[in-house]
């Protein structure tokens, strides 16, 4: 069964249509969805999938405490041996959700790592990721370095520095280029 990994930015409250219209199409080809139980995109998402009665749901949660299961789905507790609350405690989820899933969706705001982080995992697991820019209404697909170092070129400069500062952007991207363009991959 083909799973997708559903997420996007803590800011985005509101779903687009466009995005809206492909999550018609995974619940109308009946894939397992992978989703967080944060604020923003992921409880958007939650609240659209509840309204359409999909139940190929998983709720990924870090810790004893679940923050958002609207549809009261299955969920899934990833243990994260980070302290409860911070960055790295949350994001123990996402790397499971990315080594699970297929294929990702994600609806970002030029701005949020989180995000970036799991279009960045998603690549490192060598998967496609189709990802949403809010801001212009369209949508990236990622499946190599290049097209993410196209993706951040809608980032604001300042922004982009911040991110470098935040989770090691750079650093990353050469990462994956190296792994793209090695003799042996791993």
């Amino acid at each position: 069964m083909t799973t997708v990994f559903i997420s996007g930015s803590m800011q985005i409250k509101n779903i687009d249509k466009k995005v809206k219209d492909r999550i018609d199409n995974i619940i109308s080809s009946g894939f397992d969805i992978v989703l967080g139980d944060a604020s923003g995109v992921d409880s958007s998402i939650q609240d659209y999938l509840c309204k359409a009665s999909y139940q190929n749901v998983t709720i990924f949660h870090s810790g004893d405490s679940l923050r958002n299961n609207l549809g009261h789905w299955k969920t899934h507790n990833t243990y994260s041996k980070y302290k409860p609350g911070t960055r790295a405690f949350f994001t123990a989820k996402d790397i499971e959700m990315a080594s699970i899933a297929d294929y990702g969706l994600m609806v970002w705001d030029t701005k949020s790592t989180g995000t970036l982080c799991n279009a960045i995992e998603m690549l490192a697991n060598k998967k496609k990721t189709v990802v949403f820019i809010n801001k212009i209404k369209e949508f990236v697909e990622i499946s190599n370095a290049n097209d993410f170092e196209k993706l951040i070129s809608y980032m604001s400069e300042n922004v982009l520095v911040k991110a470098d500062k935040k989770i090691g952007l750079k650093r990353k991207i050469e990462s994956l280029k190296y792994k793209e363009n090695s003799l042996f991959p791993a």
